[in-house]
């Protein structure tokens, strides 16, 4: 997998209908792993704004969930007999 870049790229905002957007070139769709149709996340950062492929807030709960299971282990086996 290509090395992520620092590097700040410009896009410019274009109008879409009643709306704006911008259109993300084909590498960058690559990048996040999206296609056309997909749905991606914006979440707000320190530093600007970020966008994802996975929603924030289900990973944040799968890793509250991960850390549970690592812990209770030997109660979760009992209970699944």
């Amino acid at each position: 997998m290509n090395k992520p870049s620092n590097h700040a790229r410009s896009i410019k905002v274009t109008r879409i209908g009643n709306s704006a957007g911008i259109i993300l070139p084909k590498e960058l769709l690559a990048r996040l792993r999206v296609d056309i149709g997909d749905d991606v996340y914006v979440s707000e950062a320190a530093d600007g704004l970020r966008v994802t492929a996975s929603d924030p807030d289900f990973e944040m709960l799968m890793d509250m969930a991960e850390g549970i299971m690592r812990k209770d282990r030997d109660i979760l086996k009992v209970l699944a007999k």
